[in-house]
């Protein structure tokens, strides 16, 4: 509540200070406003608002910054700056397997660099952006709090004898001498404006007629919807409410869906290609894929979800043959086919361990890219997992890292455990590919152990090649029917406050002369024109030029 001392009208009416005008009668309260001639400024009837109070506290003063329409549209600019910046580079979420950390500045230079290093790579899940988000949100809630409740109490109290002073500084006024009965030409009047659709109240010889008051609540119906909007947008970046991912995935395997408790398998990978009929002469020769499909299983885990010794219990859900613009869909889930990579990659080999001072060869065994086991057991040698690599690269600082999640330079560090090697083991670091070997000179790294060991694939006969990978697009948004909601509601906001105009009609006969305000939110033409004819049906004539006061002219 307002800790506003009153001020008493000469209505007998106690308004808080700060009202410009009563809010009863309409006089004005102020000594600047009483003394001047100038139309009257009618945008809150002149009530108080908390954020003009004197002396104000703490909160008082965190109210009046969030309340001032000028710091709203600042934040929204500085808002739509941010989006904007986002949309400069791809966002990390639409990568399918590039490390961001270096992405940014190995394809854009120091400019992607700093892009990366100041946030906008992941611009809208970014803390800052969320805030900005709901600082709008708040300047949103408190400008329609600072204004729409002393409006509705203003117009809630108007009183129907208005004060003479109110009348004469309307906009639309006029002012003369009435030679009818002033109760039975009043009542006259009301008739007039009944018909068209105003609401009349009438005291004696004064009237107050009214119509589309509800057009005034078409902003604040804006405002609510644009938080409801807001906090909609806001849940998006609430765990489970929204998804925007993509993943790859060949054929023949099943993987987990991020952050969800599903998993997908690629059962099938179709390509079907343009002939050379249905080409037209600049493209023949080449291949134009027609329609790539994704034959998707989906599955829930029912069991051993989060035991990483086990293999996880899963149940199929539903099948489906994914194409573009036919997602499969699964409770609020979308999967999309995004696009495929049909260049080979390795899927596993299947290489032995050679004791280069013996001769002897110990295995194969089967060493996958995605998913190796962490010990392999080869005669009196045991190989340990220590680190995997799929695009091994070697950072800033020297440390070994991965560019991506694709197996393009696939590298494998084990530990090698066995007689004549040290009783904790000694590294070896393994690179798949021949070339990768010599790239980064593997026997160099070894050292002494290179001499002494070496795992090698025998032939090509040990290389088992993944199927075509198909990219997926993952989308979960439940918050969407609430953002589809809050816009509807800002439509409607905007069509109420835009096709009605809110017009108020006031009038008080005393000693035989007429004294007429009027005054609407919009289209003050349309307003004198509606006065006019009410006039002249009850024996004034007067022209609607004739009622302007002194304003800008509609």
């Amino acid at each position: 509540m307002l800790s506003f001392q009153n001020t008493k009208c000469e209505c007998g009416h106690q308004n808080p200070v700060g009202t410009v005008l009563c809010e009863s009668c309409g006089n004005p309260l102020e000594e600047a406003e009483a003394t001047s001639q100038a139309p009257l400024e009618m945008r809150y009837d002149g009530a108080a608002r908390r954020s003009q109070k004197a002396n104000p506290s703490i909160i008082d003063r965190v109210w009046n910054f969030f309340s001032s329409v000028k710091i709203a549209v600042w934040l929204i600019v500085i808002t739509l700056i941010a989006a904007m910046i986002g949309t400069v580079f791809t966002q990390e979420s639409a990568f399918v397997s590039f490390d961001a950390s270096t992405y940014y500045e190995e394809k854009y230079g120091w400019i992607g660099k700093w892009y990366y290093k100041l946030g906008f790579s992941h611009t809208y899940e970014s803390w800052w952006f969320t805030l900005l988000l709901v600082m709008i949100g708040t300047s949103l809630v408190i400008c329609s709090l600072d204004r729409v409740l002393p409006l509705y109490k203003a117009l809630s109290k108007q009183q129907v004898r208005k004060h003479e002073q109110f009348l004469r500084r309307q906009r639309t006024m006029y002012e003369v001498e009435l030679t009818q009965d002033p109760e039975s030409w009043t009542a006259r009047v009301e008739e007039e404006l009944k018909r068209k659709r105003y609401r009349v109240k009438r005291e004696g010889a004064a009237l107050l007629a009214e119509k589309n008051r509800f057009s005034r609540w078409g902003p604040y119906i804006n405002h609510i919807g644009l938080i409801v909007f807001l906090i909609a947008v806001l849940l998006r970046s609430m765990p489970g409410w929204s998804m925007d991912n993509y993943m790859a995935i060949r054929e023949g395997e099943t993987l987990q869906i991020p952050e969800t408790n599903y998993y997908i398998k690629n059962e099938k990978f179709t390509i079907d290609y343009y002939t050379e009929d249905e080409l037209p002469e600049s493209l023949k020769g080449t291949s134009r894929p027609k329609l790539f499909k994704t034959d998707a299983v989906l599955y829930t885990c029912a069991a051993d979800c989060e035991d990483p010794t086990k293999e996880p219990v899963l149940e199929e859900v539903k099948r489906h043959g994914i194409i573009v613009n036919e997602a499969l869909s699964y409770k609020g889930m979308n999967i999309y086919q995004y696009g495929y990579d049909d260049t080979a990659k390795i899927a596993a080999v299947n290489p032995v361990l050679v004791n280069k001072q013996t001769g002897e060869t110990y295995g194969p065994f089967k060493l996958s890219m995605r998913s190796p086991d962490l010990q392999y057991k080869l005669g009196p040698y045991t190989l340990e997992l220590n680190s995997k690599y799929l695009d091994f690269a070697i950072d800033e600082a020297g440390n070994p890292r991965t560019k991506s999640d694709e197996p393009n330079a696939p590298a494998f560090i084990f530990m090698l455990k066995g007689p004549g090697l040290a009783e904790n083991g000694e590294p070896y670091i393994y690179f798949v590919k021949q070339n990768d070997r010599v790239t980064f000179s593997q026997d160099k790294i070894n050292g002494e152990l290179a001499d002494r060991f070496e795992i090698k694939v025998p032939s090509m006969e040990g290389v088992d090649f993944a199927g075509v990978s198909s990219t997926l697009n993952i989308r979960i948004d439940k918050a969407m029917p609430y953002i589809w909601v809050g816009a509807g509601i800002w439509i409607f906001g905007v069509f109420l406050g835009s096709y009605w105009y809110h017009r108020r009609i006031w009038l008080r006969v005393d000693n035989g002369r007429l004294l007429l305000g009027a005054h609407t939110n919009k289209n003050f033409h349309g307003m004198r024109g509606d006065v006019a004819a009410v006039l002249k049906r009850t024996g004034i004539d007067v022209e609607p030029k004739s009622l302007d006061n002194g304003g800008n002219r509609s």
